[in-house]
């Protein structure tokens, strides 16, 4: 991204990794500044791997620009040229013994050797892109574009890193957010920075221009259900009390998500009182876990009383139900409200 600022490009770019919305920011700002200096669109061309001829690619990519200084050439899903049974040995020719003994045999290089091949010697004046989910890393291509310093890495961010990432992306909306609103945004729109950016985009636009953004606003622009509602569902699950919490279930429930992101609050809640507790057995004062907890501090009370409610180790038997449900109600043909009410009903007996 800093390369593509200055507009000091590499002849060549291996973008691997599975966050579409990094290596959609990267692609896009290669191609911007690529294009200064000359008409846009116009030495440009975009190729999907095994659609086109890798011939075709590295005539493009070998083309002069005309009226422009640079050639964009950009080649989606290089990984499909990647055959599982085959074995990359990097030589380009093989040894085959016959009758007369042995003799060298040239081989016609893969797809992606022609790449790393082409690495080697690159047209000046084109900058070419090629795009993957995932290689071997023991491909010739990767080594290369590893040891050339081409290869630019989109991984999904972990969990951690998440709430960090939301901070900054709100604090360049003009908008701050508090870190358990960052953590809570977190546990309901993540992992997939795509869906997170789009829900910061609403929340700016919804709470205004310098304006923080709160629970409130979380609640109204990214699901249905307060937090406040949620704690009144754990209190009740607290005190098994399976009523108020079927009926706080019932008017909480938004179909439009499939109960994921109900669930998603449910988890990050629990996961406040797993810290929660966890802070007090290390002999924290109650302000003291909240805080470690990220719980607000007029929350705290109504916390440590729910957690008093709770047998020892309950908190590790939901947090073992709620990753079930998850996976439950990604994958499961049975409606989400009833696989929810079935979570309901066995956090209530256990």
């Amino acid at each position: 991204m800093k390369e593509a600022t200055t507009g000091a490009l590499r002849p060549v770019y291996l973008v691997l990794g599975e966050e579409r919305w990094l290596v959609d920011r990267v692609v896009s700002a290669i191609r911007e500044a690529a294009a200064k200096g000359g008409i846009a669109g116009f030495n440009e061309d975009k190729f999907t791997a095994g659609d086109a001829p890798i011939e075709s690619i590295l005539g493009a990519a070998r083309m002069l620009p005309m009226m422009g200084p640079r050639r964009f050439v950009l080649v989606r899903g290089v990984d499909r040229w990647e055959k599982k049974d085959d074995s990359d040995d990097g030589d380009g020719e093989e040894e085959r013994g016959g009758a007369g003994g042995k003799r060298g045999v040239s081989k016609q290089l893969s797809p992606l050797d022609a790449l790393a091949e082409y690495a080697k010697a690159p047209s000046p004046s084109a900058v070419l892109v090629l795009v993957a989910p995932k290689l071997h890393g023991q491909r010739r291509l990767v080594t290369t574009a590893k040891k050339g310093d081409f290869l630019v890495a989109c991984e999904p961010l972990n969990r951690r890193a998440l709430p960090g990432f939301i901070t900054s992306m709100a604090r360049d909306k003009g908008n701050p957010i508090a870190s358990d609103v960052a953590e809570q945004l977190a546990e309901l729109a993540g992992p997939e920075l795509g869906y997170v950016v789009d829900a910061i985009e609403r929340l700016s636009l919804y709470v205004g221009p310098k304006q923080p953004i709160t629970e409130d606003a979380i609640a109204q622009v990214v699901i249905r259900v307060r937090q406040s509602t949620v704690w009144e569902l754990i209190d009740a699950l607290g005190r098994r009390r399976l009523d108020r919490a079927l009926a706080a279930l019932a008017d909480a429930y938004d179909p439009r998500d499939g109960g994921l992101r109900l669930l998603g609050a449910v988890s990050w809640s629990v996961r406040q009182m797993v810290k929660f507790e966890s802070a007090l057995a290390a002999g924290a004062s109650q302000a003291e876990a909240a805080q470690r907890a990220g719980v607000a501090p007029f929350k705290a009370n109504d916390v440590a009383q729910s957690i008093r409610h709770l047998p020892k180790g309950a908190l590790a038997g939901w947090m073992r139900m709620l990753a079930e449900t998850d996976l439950a109600l990604k994958s499961s043909r049975r409606p989400a409200q009833a696989v929810l009410e079935t979570m309901l009903i066995e956090m209530c007996s256990r």
